[in-house]
Protein backbone atom coordinates (compact mmCIF):
# COMPACT_ATOMS: atom_id res chain seq x y z
CA UNK A 1 0.00 0.00 0.00
CA UNK A 2 2.57 2.63 0.85
CA UNK A 3 4.70 1.38 -1.74
CA UNK A 4 2.24 1.88 -4.28
CA UNK A 5 1.73 5.76 -3.01
CA UNK A 6 5.23 6.34 -3.33
CA UNK A 7 5.15 5.47 -7.15
CA UNK A 8 2.03 7.57 -7.60
CA UNK A 9 3.04 10.38 -6.11
CA UNK A 10 6.09 9.92 -7.96
CA UNK A 11 4.19 9.99 -11.52
CA UNK A 12 2.35 12.96 -10.37
CA UNK A 13 5.88 15.04 -9.69
CA UNK A 14 7.41 13.66 -13.01
CA UNK A 15 4.07 14.55 -15.00
CA UNK A 16 4.66 18.22 -13.22
CA UNK A 17 7.82 18.78 -14.18
CA UNK A 18 7.63 17.91 -17.93
CA UNK A 19 4.58 20.33 -18.24
CA UNK A 20 6.42 23.14 -17.01
CA UNK A 21 9.29 22.70 -18.93
CA UNK A 22 6.62 22.45 -22.17
CA UNK A 23 5.67 25.95 -21.07
CA UNK A 24 8.74 27.29 -21.25
CA UNK A 25 9.59 26.45 -25.10
CA UNK A 26 7.94 28.14 -27.87
CA UNK A 27 8.48 27.29 -31.93
CA UNK A 28 9.63 30.34 -33.89
CA UNK A 29 6.47 30.47 -35.46
CA UNK A 30 4.14 31.08 -32.21
CA UNK A 31 6.94 33.52 -31.01
CA UNK A 32 6.70 36.04 -34.07
CA UNK A 33 2.53 35.23 -33.62
CA UNK A 34 2.60 36.42 -30.13
CA UNK A 35 4.60 39.72 -30.72
CA UNK A 36 2.80 40.97 -33.86
CA UNK A 37 -0.41 40.29 -32.08
CA UNK A 38 0.49 42.38 -29.22
CA UNK A 39 2.65 44.61 -31.06
CA UNK A 40 -0.93 45.23 -33.38
CA UNK A 41 -2.36 46.74 -30.18
CA UNK A 42 -0.60 49.85 -30.35
CA UNK A 43 0.25 52.55 -33.92
CA UNK A 44 3.27 52.20 -36.03
CA UNK A 45 4.14 55.55 -34.80
CA UNK A 46 4.32 54.31 -31.08
CA UNK A 47 6.30 51.34 -32.32
CA UNK A 48 8.88 52.80 -33.61
CA UNK A 49 10.21 54.88 -30.40
CA UNK A 50 11.15 52.22 -28.76
CA UNK A 51 11.92 48.49 -29.66
CA UNK A 52 9.85 47.21 -26.28
CA UNK A 53 7.51 44.43 -28.09
CA UNK A 54 11.23 42.81 -29.70
CA UNK A 55 11.79 42.43 -25.91
CA UNK A 56 11.82 38.71 -26.36
CA UNK A 57 13.79 36.36 -28.51
CA UNK A 58 12.54 37.14 -32.11
CA UNK A 59 14.84 37.38 -35.07
CA UNK A 60 13.33 37.90 -38.52
CA UNK A 61 14.77 36.45 -41.44
CA UNK A 62 14.73 39.00 -44.58
CA UNK A 63 16.17 37.90 -47.70
CA UNK A 64 16.85 40.54 -49.99
CA UNK A 65 17.10 39.99 -53.80
CA UNK A 66 18.69 42.60 -55.58
CA UNK A 67 19.16 42.31 -59.42
CA UNK A 68 22.67 43.99 -60.08
CA UNK A 69 25.41 46.06 -57.53
CA UNK A 70 25.31 49.70 -58.83
CA UNK A 71 25.27 52.94 -57.06
CA UNK A 72 20.91 53.44 -57.25
CA UNK A 73 20.26 50.12 -56.07
CA UNK A 74 22.73 49.54 -53.24
CA UNK A 75 21.04 53.30 -52.02
CA UNK A 76 17.84 51.69 -52.19
CA UNK A 77 18.58 48.46 -50.13
CA UNK A 78 20.94 49.98 -47.53
CA UNK A 79 17.58 52.40 -46.45
CA UNK A 80 15.48 49.59 -46.56
CA UNK A 81 18.07 47.66 -43.83
CA UNK A 82 18.51 50.67 -42.07
CA UNK A 83 14.63 51.67 -41.68
CA UNK A 84 13.86 48.08 -40.14
CA UNK A 85 17.30 48.01 -38.11
CA UNK A 86 16.34 51.40 -36.67
CA UNK A 87 12.48 50.27 -36.02
CA UNK A 88 12.99 46.37 -34.92
CA UNK A 89 17.04 46.86 -32.99
CA UNK A 90 19.89 45.44 -34.96
CA UNK A 91 19.33 41.75 -32.24
CA UNK A 92 15.54 41.23 -33.89
CA UNK A 93 16.26 41.06 -37.82
CA UNK A 94 19.02 39.28 -40.13
CA UNK A 95 19.42 39.95 -43.73
CA UNK A 96 20.52 37.80 -46.46
CA UNK A 97 21.41 40.15 -49.45
CA UNK A 98 22.22 37.94 -52.57
CA UNK A 99 23.03 39.92 -55.85
CA UNK A 100 21.71 38.45 -58.90
CA UNK A 101 24.37 39.99 -60.84
CA UNK A 102 21.92 40.96 -63.81
CA UNK A 103 20.78 37.81 -64.65
CA UNK A 104 17.01 37.12 -64.44
CA UNK A 105 17.17 33.47 -64.19
CA UNK A 106 19.59 34.29 -60.82
CA UNK A 107 17.14 36.18 -59.44
CA UNK A 108 14.36 33.23 -59.80
CA UNK A 109 17.51 30.68 -57.83
CA UNK A 110 17.81 33.34 -54.69
CA UNK A 111 13.89 33.42 -54.87
CA UNK A 112 13.25 29.87 -54.62
CA UNK A 113 15.86 29.62 -52.17
CA UNK A 114 15.08 32.41 -49.87
CA UNK A 115 11.16 30.46 -49.88
CA UNK A 116 12.73 26.87 -49.35
CA UNK A 117 14.32 28.43 -45.95
CA UNK A 118 11.06 30.27 -45.13
CA UNK A 119 12.08 33.80 -44.26
CA UNK A 120 9.53 35.81 -42.97
CA UNK A 121 9.95 38.35 -45.38
CA UNK A 122 11.22 38.97 -49.28
CA UNK A 123 12.29 42.28 -50.28
CA UNK A 124 13.01 42.36 -54.14
CA UNK A 125 15.00 44.98 -55.65
CA UNK A 126 14.20 46.18 -59.09
CA UNK A 127 11.44 44.85 -61.63
CA UNK A 128 13.50 41.00 -62.63
CA UNK A 129 13.75 40.53 -59.04
CA UNK A 130 10.02 41.71 -57.97
CA UNK A 131 9.21 39.10 -60.52
CA UNK A 132 11.30 36.26 -59.91
CA UNK A 133 10.38 36.73 -56.24
CA UNK A 134 6.63 37.12 -57.08
CA UNK A 135 6.39 34.04 -59.00
CA UNK A 136 8.64 32.13 -56.16
CA UNK A 137 5.91 32.61 -53.40
CA UNK A 138 2.22 33.14 -53.32
CA UNK A 139 2.39 33.18 -48.89
CA UNK A 140 5.57 35.37 -47.72
CA UNK A 141 4.89 38.75 -48.09
CA UNK A 142 7.53 40.40 -50.77
CA UNK A 143 7.98 43.94 -50.61
CA UNK A 144 9.46 45.75 -53.89
CA UNK A 145 12.01 48.75 -54.35
CA UNK A 146 13.07 50.70 -57.57
CA UNK A 147 9.81 49.43 -59.48
CA UNK A 148 8.99 51.55 -62.22
CA UNK A 149 5.83 50.03 -62.48
CA UNK A 150 4.24 47.31 -60.06
CA UNK A 151 1.44 46.94 -62.91
CA UNK A 152 3.71 46.38 -65.65
CA UNK A 153 6.25 44.10 -63.94
CA UNK A 154 3.50 41.71 -62.48
CA UNK A 155 1.09 41.80 -65.37
CA UNK A 156 -1.64 42.82 -63.48
CA UNK A 157 -4.09 45.88 -62.24
CA UNK A 158 -3.75 47.57 -59.30
CA UNK A 159 -6.81 48.68 -57.74
CA UNK A 160 -7.95 52.47 -56.90
CA UNK A 161 -6.18 52.24 -53.75
CA UNK A 162 -3.01 51.40 -55.92
CA UNK A 163 -2.58 47.62 -54.04
CA UNK A 164 -1.98 44.80 -55.59
CA UNK A 165 -4.48 42.21 -54.11
CA UNK A 166 -1.41 39.48 -53.64
CA UNK A 167 1.48 39.19 -51.07
CA UNK A 168 3.56 41.90 -53.07
CA UNK A 169 3.57 45.80 -51.90
CA UNK A 170 6.53 48.42 -51.87
CA UNK A 171 8.00 51.37 -53.44
CA UNK A 172 8.28 53.09 -56.94
CA UNK A 173 11.10 54.60 -57.95
CA UNK A 174 9.63 56.76 -61.25
CA UNK A 175 9.31 60.45 -61.39
CA UNK A 176 6.85 61.86 -63.54
CA UNK A 177 7.49 61.28 -67.33
CA UNK A 178 5.41 64.09 -68.29
CA UNK A 179 7.94 66.47 -66.19
CA UNK A 180 10.71 64.91 -67.41
CA UNK A 181 10.09 65.53 -71.13
CA UNK A 182 9.50 69.26 -69.90
CA UNK A 183 12.39 69.66 -68.87
CA UNK A 184 13.45 68.30 -72.49
CA UNK A 185 11.72 71.43 -74.16
CA UNK A 186 12.92 74.04 -71.29
CA UNK A 187 16.66 72.85 -71.78
CA UNK A 188 16.09 72.79 -75.74
CA UNK A 189 13.75 74.70 -77.07
CA UNK A 190 15.19 74.39 -80.22
CA UNK A 191 15.97 70.59 -80.11
CA UNK A 192 15.18 68.63 -83.75
CA UNK A 193 15.06 65.13 -82.28
CA UNK A 194 15.82 63.11 -78.95
CA UNK A 195 17.11 59.59 -78.97
CA UNK A 196 15.36 57.45 -76.36
CA UNK A 197 18.57 55.32 -75.59
CA UNK A 198 17.20 52.15 -73.57
CA UNK A 199 17.31 48.24 -72.89
CA UNK A 200 14.68 46.32 -74.62
CA UNK A 201 14.91 43.34 -72.15
CA UNK A 202 13.98 45.52 -69.37
CA UNK A 203 10.43 45.75 -69.32
CA UNK A 204 10.21 48.58 -66.53
CA UNK A 205 12.69 50.72 -69.55
CA UNK A 206 10.29 49.54 -72.10
CA UNK A 207 7.22 51.52 -70.34
CA UNK A 208 9.36 54.52 -69.71
CA UNK A 209 10.22 54.51 -73.49
CA UNK A 210 6.64 54.20 -74.67
CA UNK A 211 5.45 56.88 -72.18
CA UNK A 212 8.00 59.74 -72.58
CA UNK A 213 7.44 58.92 -75.97
CA UNK A 214 3.38 60.00 -75.83
CA UNK A 215 4.81 63.03 -73.61
CA UNK A 216 7.21 64.14 -76.35
CA UNK A 217 4.40 63.98 -78.80
CA UNK A 218 2.34 66.42 -76.68
CA UNK A 219 5.14 68.88 -76.82
CA UNK A 220 5.27 68.48 -80.85
CA UNK A 221 9.37 66.88 -80.19
CA UNK A 222 10.51 64.53 -82.56
CA UNK A 223 12.05 61.41 -81.52
CA UNK A 224 13.47 57.94 -82.05
CA UNK A 225 13.64 54.68 -79.86
CA UNK A 226 17.49 53.44 -79.69
CA UNK A 227 16.99 50.11 -77.91
CA UNK A 228 19.78 47.48 -77.13
CA UNK A 229 19.04 43.77 -76.19
CA UNK A 230 22.35 43.70 -73.79
CA UNK A 231 25.32 45.47 -72.63
CA UNK A 232 27.29 44.14 -75.83
CA UNK A 233 25.13 46.28 -78.74
CA UNK A 234 25.23 49.70 -76.17
CA UNK A 235 28.18 51.30 -77.66
CA UNK A 236 27.14 50.94 -81.12
CA UNK A 237 23.56 51.70 -80.56
CA UNK A 238 24.92 54.92 -78.81
CA UNK A 239 27.12 55.79 -81.79
CA UNK A 240 23.52 55.72 -83.70
CA UNK A 241 22.04 57.57 -81.37
CA UNK A 242 24.50 60.48 -80.96
CA UNK A 243 24.79 60.64 -84.93
CA UNK A 244 21.06 60.81 -85.11
CA UNK A 245 19.74 63.31 -82.48
CA UNK A 246 20.86 66.45 -80.71
CA UNK A 247 19.59 65.37 -77.06
CA UNK A 248 19.35 61.71 -75.83
CA UNK A 249 17.40 60.39 -73.22
CA UNK A 250 17.53 57.59 -70.45
CA UNK A 251 15.47 55.95 -68.41
CA UNK A 252 15.62 54.08 -65.04
CA UNK A 253 17.45 51.43 -66.48
CA UNK A 254 20.01 48.94 -65.33
CA UNK A 255 22.15 48.25 -67.88
CA UNK A 256 22.63 52.05 -68.62
CA UNK A 257 23.19 52.26 -64.70
CA UNK A 258 25.85 50.05 -64.65
CA UNK A 259 27.71 51.22 -68.03
CA UNK A 260 27.44 54.68 -67.82
CA UNK A 261 31.35 55.15 -69.09
CA UNK A 262 30.34 53.22 -72.42
CA UNK A 263 27.51 56.26 -73.08
CA UNK A 264 29.27 59.33 -71.58
CA UNK A 265 32.66 58.36 -73.80
CA UNK A 266 30.94 58.74 -76.63
CA UNK A 267 27.97 60.92 -76.48
CA UNK A 268 30.13 64.12 -74.23
CA UNK A 269 32.77 64.02 -76.70
CA UNK A 270 29.96 64.78 -79.78
CA UNK A 271 28.22 67.62 -77.39
CA UNK A 272 25.22 65.77 -77.22
CA UNK A 273 23.55 66.05 -73.68
CA UNK A 274 22.01 63.70 -72.12
CA UNK A 275 18.56 63.56 -69.96
CA UNK A 276 18.53 60.86 -67.15
CA UNK A 277 15.73 59.04 -65.34
CA UNK A 278 18.04 59.56 -61.89
CA UNK A 279 20.62 60.85 -60.24
CA UNK A 280 23.17 58.07 -60.40
CA UNK A 281 23.14 58.18 -64.26
CA UNK A 282 23.18 61.71 -64.37
CA UNK A 283 26.67 61.33 -62.45
CA UNK A 284 28.39 59.08 -64.53
CA UNK A 285 26.98 60.47 -68.07
CA UNK A 286 24.17 62.63 -67.93
CA UNK A 287 23.53 66.35 -67.89
CA UNK A 288 20.80 66.93 -65.68
CA UNK A 289 17.32 64.91 -64.11
CA UNK A 290 14.22 65.08 -62.13
CA UNK A 291 15.92 62.50 -59.36
CA UNK A 292 14.51 60.70 -57.13
CA UNK A 293 16.59 59.60 -53.76
CA UNK A 294 16.60 55.96 -53.91
CA UNK A 295 17.78 55.88 -50.20
CA UNK A 296 14.33 57.37 -49.37
CA UNK A 297 12.07 54.93 -51.57
CA UNK A 298 14.60 52.01 -49.98
CA UNK A 299 13.30 53.49 -45.75
CA UNK A 300 9.65 53.58 -47.37
CA UNK A 301 9.75 49.60 -48.13
CA UNK A 302 11.49 49.02 -44.78
CA UNK A 303 8.86 50.80 -43.27
CA UNK A 304 6.16 49.01 -45.25
CA UNK A 305 7.99 45.42 -44.42
CA UNK A 306 7.80 46.65 -40.50
CA UNK A 307 4.03 46.91 -40.75
CA UNK A 308 4.15 43.98 -42.00
CA UNK A 309 6.03 42.01 -39.83
CA UNK A 310 4.95 43.54 -37.08
CA UNK A 311 1.61 44.88 -37.31
CA UNK A 312 0.59 41.92 -38.70
CA UNK A 313 -0.58 44.46 -42.18
CA UNK A 314 -1.79 42.57 -45.56
CA UNK A 315 0.90 43.58 -48.26
CA UNK A 316 -2.48 42.74 -50.47
CA UNK A 317 -4.10 45.76 -49.02
CA UNK A 318 -0.76 48.00 -48.20
CA UNK A 319 -0.85 50.56 -51.17
CA UNK A 320 2.20 50.79 -53.69
CA UNK A 321 3.60 54.14 -53.01
CA UNK A 322 5.30 56.68 -55.43
CA UNK A 323 8.67 58.25 -54.57
CA UNK A 324 7.74 61.80 -51.89
CA UNK A 325 11.10 63.85 -52.83
CA UNK A 326 11.57 65.04 -56.42
CA UNK A 327 14.74 67.20 -57.46
CA UNK A 328 15.90 68.86 -60.34
CA UNK A 329 20.08 68.21 -60.29
CA UNK A 330 22.69 68.32 -63.03
CA UNK A 331 26.24 67.59 -63.39
CA UNK A 332 28.23 70.51 -63.33
CA UNK A 333 31.13 68.96 -64.86
CA UNK A 334 29.39 67.76 -67.97
CA UNK A 335 27.54 71.33 -67.79
CA UNK A 336 30.85 72.91 -68.66
CA UNK A 337 32.28 70.51 -70.78
CA UNK A 338 29.15 71.20 -73.12
CA UNK A 339 29.19 74.72 -72.55
CA UNK A 340 25.44 74.80 -71.05
CA UNK A 341 24.24 76.95 -68.42
CA UNK A 342 21.01 75.51 -66.22
CA UNK A 343 18.78 77.88 -63.78
CA UNK A 344 18.88 78.03 -60.09
CA UNK A 345 16.00 75.29 -59.86
CA UNK A 346 18.92 72.68 -60.67
CA UNK A 347 21.45 71.59 -57.69
CA UNK A 348 24.83 70.21 -59.18
CA UNK A 349 25.46 67.14 -57.86
CA UNK A 350 28.13 66.78 -55.24
CA UNK A 351 30.75 64.66 -57.01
Amino acid sequence: MKKGLKKMIAAIACMTLAMGCLSGCGSKTSSKTETAASAAAETTTENSSDNSENADNTVYQIGICQLVQHDALDRATNGFKDALIELLGEDHVEFNVQNAQGDSQTCATIANQFVTNDVDLIMANATAALQACSNATATIPVVGTSITSFAAALDIELDDNSCTGINVTGTNDLAPLSDQAQIIADLFPDVQQVGILYCSAEINSVYQAEHIAEYLDALNINHKDYSFSDSNDLQSVTNNCVAECDVIYVPTDNVVSSNQSIIDAVARPAGVPIICGEESQCTGCGLASLSIDFYDIGYRAGEQAYDILVNGTDPATMPVEDPQSLTRIYNPEIAADLGITLGDEYQAIEQ
